[in-house]
């Protein structure tokens, strides 16, 4: 039986992480920025010991990179976005196949209801909430391929493409976002695959010169936001 002391230690770990994990995603932790265990352990108020476990796990979950003197955040590299997003198609992909093996017709109609939901949030939300939401869209096809390995691969992958998404919502909105939506769900319903599969492939991918603009607007915020801070 896990004592007390060991419980509390293992949640304060946990916030730690999630905690770092936001700051890292949003980019908090600036591209390049050196990270001094002792200055977050006092900044959010915990021992170094779960600062140094949460970086470590950072740094394998591809958020961090190992320096001679710690860890410091990755930057906001081209190449590696395109490459996440390349992995995000192939990773989509294999989840709306096998839901078309798998999905039952209400799992189908879960999914529709959730795509009403979402269709009926607002526009002027946060891009953040609203790519949460469309998270969720792609996580609940996920869900119907029963693959938690590749549900689990997507969520990961989500996490590190994130603030390119939330730049790239502010820019275009998500009026063809949820229209794309709805044609991916229609595609299911009629187990028309090809069509699926080419909706939803054109849906997520992004073009170079779109993450080279993101980054740059990413970038931006950044170190405006910095510097109004």
């Amino acid at each position: 039986m896990n004592s007390p002391i060991s419980t509390t230690r293992r949640k304060r770990g946990s916030d730690v992480f999630q905690t770092l994990r936001d700051m890292a995603i949003s980019y908090a932790l600036k591209p390049g920025e050196r990270l001094n265990e002792i200055e977050l352990a006092e900044q959010l108020g915990v021992s170094r010991t779960p600062v140094r476990e949460a970086l470590a796990r950072l740094a394998t979950h591809g958020f961090l990179e190992e320096s001679s003197r710690g860890y410091v955040r990755r930057p906001l590299d081209i190449r590696e976005m395109q490459d996440l997003y390349e992995a995000r198609v192939a990773v989509e992909r294999e989840c709306l196949r096998l839901a078309f093996e798998r999905a039952s017709a209400e799992g189908i109609e879960e999914l529709a209801r959730y795509l009403e939901h979402s269709r009926s949030v607002s526009p002027d939300t946060p891009a953040q909430q609203l790519v949460e939401l469309d998270e969720g869209f792609h996580l609940r096809i996920a869900e119907l391929s029963g693959n938690a390995e590749l549900r689990r691969m997507l969520a990961s992958l989500n996490e590190r493409i994130r603030f390119i998404r939330w730049i790239d919502m502010e820019n275009v909105g998500r009026d063809s976002t949820q229209s794309e939506h709805a044609e991916i769900v229609d595609a299911l319903k009629a187990r028309d695959w090809q069509r699926a599969e080419a909706r939803l492939t054109s849906h997520i991918a992004l073009r170079r010169e779109q993450i080279v603009d993101a980054i740059k607007k990413g970038l931006a915020r950044v170190y405006l936001e910095g510097e109004a801070d």
